[in-house]
Order: structure tokens, then sequence, then C-alpha cells
């Protein structure tokens, strides 16, 4: 309270001092305090402007005035109709019996403070302040570059951001999904990061007047993880591919191997295909001799891993392979279904015999038939 009495009394003799000298009065001439009838001294409520904008400052004038002056800090402004700040920015609006106004552009954080009119008419001196509020938007000043760490590490990100009001400051993770996360003030702190906190990370500065959004990206670096091998089978002549699948950061490098034997593209007929996480080998005419179990193996600078497929053979069916396969699976149904009827020493033959018999004379006829079909 003895603070705010005392600034106040210094601020009023600093006022009454300008005024005077502005004015040249006589030192005889008294200035009175708030309250007597020969001065007034009023207080408007504070305006609060955005950093960058235009402010206005009016007071009222009165009747008879002799003298009026816009003050800030003890700098003369504008007295009358004549300019007294060098500074482009302010400039008189208004100016008769009943209104005083100037304005300041394009504010800024210089320009928040007290401001005084004063007006002299010839019974008294009137002093008008108010206090100009600049607010200024958030805006990130100091944020953590794109990082890449190995899987395991500790991670520390940071966003300091300034402003007035004082920003507060948030921070989520926009991918692969949008989460928000815990943070105390600026910092985020990531214990043991694993590739799943690998991403886009959004920082947000944000206050009363507007809001400051900035990212960084966070990569996790990893030892490869091979996807199981799947076997294939593949006829003699024709063409194969084995792939083979690697999960890594940074992406892996991938080698083909026939035992101990490392194979190259181009070898043999042989052609080995890398495409971002897939390698693929292929075979474009399968010989007896590639017929096997191969090797891939998937490597960067963390580590390395491996999967083992086999190259196996499978036979296509010829004319005399599907006679005797199908001639077999006739007999076999015709055998079974007699066996099953005459079990038992009284088994006791009826009509449907001839049926079976009629059937099974059938059969034979269709296998003539199809073995004619398959010499042509």
């Amino acid at each position: 309270m003895r603070v705010s009495g005392y600034f106040t009394a210094s601020w009023k003799s600093l006022t009454v001092m300008s005024f005077r000298l502005l004015f040249l009065l006589p030192a005889g001439l008294p200035v009175h305090s708030q309250g007597d009838s020969q001065s007034d001294n009023k207080v408007m409520d504070n305006i609060t402007v955005r950093q960058g904008d235009t402010v206005s400052l009016s007071c009222g004038q009165g009747d008879l005035v002799t003298h009026s002056a816009w003050l800030n800090r003890s700098s003369i402004m504008y007295a009358g109709e004549d300019k007294w700040s060098v500074d482009s920015r302010v400039s008189l609006v208004t100016l008769n019996q009943d209104e005083f106004t100037i304005k300041i552009e394009n504010v800024d954080m210089t320009d928040e403070g007290q401001y005084v009119c004063a007006v002299q008419t010839r019974s008294k001196a009137t002093t008008t302040s108010v206090h100009v509020i600049v607010q200024v938007p958030p805006k990130i000043t100091s944020l953590s570059k794109d990082l890449v760490v190995n899987e395991g590490s500790n991670v520390s990100l940071i966003c300091a951001a300034s402003g007035k009001p004082d920003p507060s400051v948030s921070w989520k993770i926009i991918s692969p999904s949008a989460q928000s996360l815990p943070s105390e003030d600026e910092y985020l702190e990531i214990q043991s990061v694993s590739r799943q906190r690998a991403g886009t990370y959004e920082c947000t500065a944000i206050n009363d007047v507007a809001t400051d959004i900035q990212t960084v990206e966070l990569t996790v670096n990893y030892a490869p993880s091979v996807s199981e091998g799947k076997d294939v089978g593949v006829t003699l002549g024709q063409q194969g591919v084995l792939q083979c699948e690697a999960d890594a950061v940074p992406s892996a490098d991938f080698e083909w191997y026939r035992d101990d034997r490392r194979i190259f593209n181009s070898f043999d007929g042989i052609e080995i295909e890398d495409s971002g996480a897939l390698s693929k080998l292929t075979f474009f005419n399968v010989s007896e001799g590639d017929y096997g179990n191969y090797t891939c193996v998937a490597m960067n600078k963390l580590g390395s891993a491996n999967t083992s497929i086999v190259l196996f053979v499978v036979i296509e069916p010829t004319s005399s392979t599907l006679l005797q396969e199908t001639t077999s699976t006739v007999l076999e149904q015709t055998g079974s279904e007699s066996h099953t009827e005459s079990e038992g020493p009284d088994a006791v033959q009826d009509g449907n015999s001839a049926a079976r018999a009629a059937l099974t004379s059938t059969c034979l006829l269709v296998l003539v038939a199809l073995q004619l079909l398959l010499k042509f």
C-alpha cells in the first residue's frame, strides 16, 4: 500500500511538473490535489490492445480550454495540435472543445504503461490517466530439433514460448495416432523410448490472444526382425520366387545364401530385388540343382536377423499317372463295396448286385475311353 501511494504521489508530482513546464504556469498558481474544486484527476479503465494493432487515447476537453496535452512517462506526445513526439506511429485524430484524441499504430511492448491527458482551463487543471496493457501472441522461441535415437534411449524434448499473458505449453503426438502426452511445462521426457513412440510430436503454445504450433520428428532406430519364411514348391523348369520381409529402422540390407555360399544378383539365372522392407529371390527356370534350403539375412547398423526358406520340387501329373490314380481309386471303391456286402458266411445276394456289376462295367468303359483320349 505504501509503494502504491508513493507511486501515485510521484506520478502526480511528475504530471504537475510537466504541466507547469508545458504551459509555463506561474510559480504562484496553485495546483490542487484530487478532490479540490479547482482540480480534477480522473483515472479511466485500462485499455488492452494486441501487439501490432492500433490504440486510440481520448479525453474530454470542456469549455474555455487554454492548453491541452498528452503525456507518456513524462514525455510530451502532443501539445494541442503540435506534435512533440518523434515517433511516426503517433498521430492526432481529434482536437476540439469536447474531445482530444490521439492514436498509436502498430503497438509494441514498449508502448505499455501510463498515459496522461492534461487539460488547462482558466479556472483549473484536469488530468485523465489511462493504463495501456499490450498483449503479445505466443511465439515458440526454442524448440528441439528433429531427433534420431536408438531404441531404449531416454528422450528429452523442449518447447519454450514467450507471450503476454504467459502462454501455456502442451505436447501431443499426432502421428501415427493423435494423443495428448503428459508434460511438465515446456519439457517432455520419454524414458527408454520404444519404436512405437516414434513419429511427429506437436508443441502448442496458447494464451488469450492466439496459438502457436510447431512440430518435431522423432525417429527411433532398432535392429531388424524378420518374418518367418514360407517354403515354396515349384515344378521343374518353372519360375519360383522366395520372399523375405524385415522390419527395421534404418531400413535393412538383405543378403541371400545357399548353404554357406552367398548368392549375388544375376548369378546362374537368379535375380535379387530389394524394395524397402521386402527382398525377392527369383528363379526364372528352376533346375534340379536349385532345390534346397536358402537363408535370408537382414541387417542394419544395430544388428541382424535371418530366416530359412526351402525351395522344394512339385511333380506335375502325367497321363499315365493320372490313369493309374483313377483306376486305383475305382478299384478301391468297388472292392470296398463288395467286401461290405459279402461279410459273413451267410451273406445273401440281392437285386443290388446286378446294379453294382453294371456300375463296375461302366467305370471300366470310362477308364478305357480316358486312356484313348490321353493318347491324343
